[in-house]
């Protein structure tokens, strides 16, 4: 397969999906506690509901995260098979490869 021929933008939104802070919070607050409401995440990270709620949406709709049903409230859990060792890989990343990663002011435009 030719790199013209790959589909560039399920990449892009994908990794958009990692480059939000309060997405980023939340999965590693999952990645903790397993199986959190919309509530609990918003506590646990001083959120309001509408804001975690809506990034709970997109971190869904990217397949990062599963909801349940339980009752009134809706459980969200990590998704452990390709979440887990995408955070494992990006510290290992970050740790070995991009100390000075803080100082950049380009990706930050």
């Amino acid at each position: 397969m030719s790199i013209q021929a790959i589909e560039t933008k399920p990449y892009s939104l994908l990794f958009q999906a990692f480059a939000n802070p309060t997405r980023v919070k939340i999965l590693q607050a999952l990645r903790e506690r397993a199986n959190m409401t919309v509530m609990q995440i918003g506590e646990d990270l001083s959120l309001e509901q509408t804001n975690v709620s809506h990034n709970l949406r997109c971190l869904a709709f990217c397949g990062l995260v599963s909801v349940e049903r339980k009752g009134k409230s809706r459980v969200y859990s990590l998704n452990k098979e390709t979440v887990l060792p995408m955070l494992e890989t990006a510290e290992k990343h970050l740790n070995k490869y991009a100390e000075n990663l803080l100082t950049c002011d380009v990706l930050e435009r």
